[in-house]
């Protein structure tokens, strides 16, 4: 039972950290694309990113459920820990930083109605020029991704034996 708790728990933080390091990694390109085309491509990630997203919460509770199953003072639960931390952050700067500017590049878009709902929810909306919100939203992927990237590395040393 254990070792399916854990690796599902890996499974599911693997996809997570995939979608975050998936736009870490077209940062440098999309920043030489003009207003135009960087627009234009922020609405195609709707809806595939947003039905991913749901990887992230999952995660977080696989985590904590492992957590709970792995022995206080122990390296693996410091680790688990550390993981459970990072993809907290991870969640917490995409309700901050990142949720905000999706809700601006897609205030235009025809959504679903599970797609408008999801937008709706988050606090007000992000102002400033366009430049500026794309660095927000691609600086917010990257450190998302780093995040993300450390919490699967420190699950994955918990559970080696």
């Amino acid at each position: 039972m254990l070792q399916t708790l854990q690796a599902l728990t890996i499974l599911l933080a693997a996809i997570g950290m995939a979608l975050s390091l998936a736009h870490a990694l077209e940062f440098p390109g999309k920043r030489r694309l003009d207003r135009d085309a960087y627009l234009k491509v922020q609405a195609i990630y709707y809806p595939g990113f947003t039905i991913g997203g749901a990887f992230e919460p999952l995660a977080m509770i696989a985590v904590f459920a492992l957590l709970l199953f792995t022995p206080l003072a122990t390296t693996a639960f410091w680790l688990t820990l550390a993981a459970f931390a990072g993809l907290v952050l991870a969640h917490a700067i995409y309700w901050v930083f990142t949720h905000p500017v999706n809700k601006v590049w897609l205030k235009d878009e025809k959504l679903g109605r599970a797609g408008s709902g999801f937008f709706a929810t988050g606090t007000g909306t992000a102002e400033g020029d366009w430049t500026a919100l794309r660095d927000r939203w691609e600086w917010s992927h990257v450190a998302r991704a780093v995040l993300a990237l450390l919490s699967l590395a420190a699950l994955v040393i918990a559970v080696i034996p």
